[in-house]
């Protein structure tokens, strides 16, 4: 859930280890358009039912693994509505301060086996492996920068990821 910069390498990942359907949801066209690109099996707007439709595209089931890249509270309510029995929902972004959502904690924990957990970062050992991965080029960053500014630009630079909209990753050349 999230196709920005975090969602998109997830994409990349899951494809990378051989999930086995992999779908991707966003608010942004452009961005389902590169999770497609990154090997999504399936795009979702999610002002869709996403549960639903999640049922519908993965036989009557839902997700095993719900990865959240984004800090939105719909994101994460439905992410956490999108997740099998016995499944993990993993949160990979923060929320703005004081964003609160419902929990049951008897349908979760004991019905439904559900595991929440949390990550922002990875080991040592999971950089190393990211950097094979890379030089493999079984992930593919180059693809992910969307934009390059210069020194001079560098508010323009700030606006369009402040924005969050057409860029994925916008890099900073002082040298230009």
């Amino acid at each position: 859930m999230g196709c920005g910069i975090a969602g998109l390498l997830h994409v990349q990942l899951a494809k990378a280890l051989g999930a086995g359907r992999i779908v991707a949801t966003d608010i942004v066209e452009s961005r389902l358009e590169a999770a497609r690109k990154c090997g999504a099996d399936v795009v979702l707007h999610a002002k869709e039912d996403v549960p639903s439709r999640v049922r519908e595209v993965n036989d009557g089931w839902l997700a095993d693994l719900v990865l959240i890249c984004t800090g939105a509270k719909s994101a994460q309510i439905q992410g956490m509505e999108s997740v099998e029995r016995g499944g993990t929902v993993l949160f990979f972004a923060p929320t703005d301060p004081g964003v609160t959502v419902p929990l049951s904690i008897n349908d979760f924990f004991f019905r439904n086996d559900i595991t929440l957990t949390t990550s922002y970062a990875g080991s040592p050992g999971d950089h190393v492996e990211a950097l094979e991965l890379i030089r493999l080029g079984r992930l593919r960053v180059k693809e992910m920068i969307t934009h390059r500014f210069g020194l001079a630009e560098i508010g323009e630079a700030f606006r369009l990821v402040a924005e969050a909209r057409d860029s994925l990753k916008v890099i900073i050349e002082p040298q230009n």
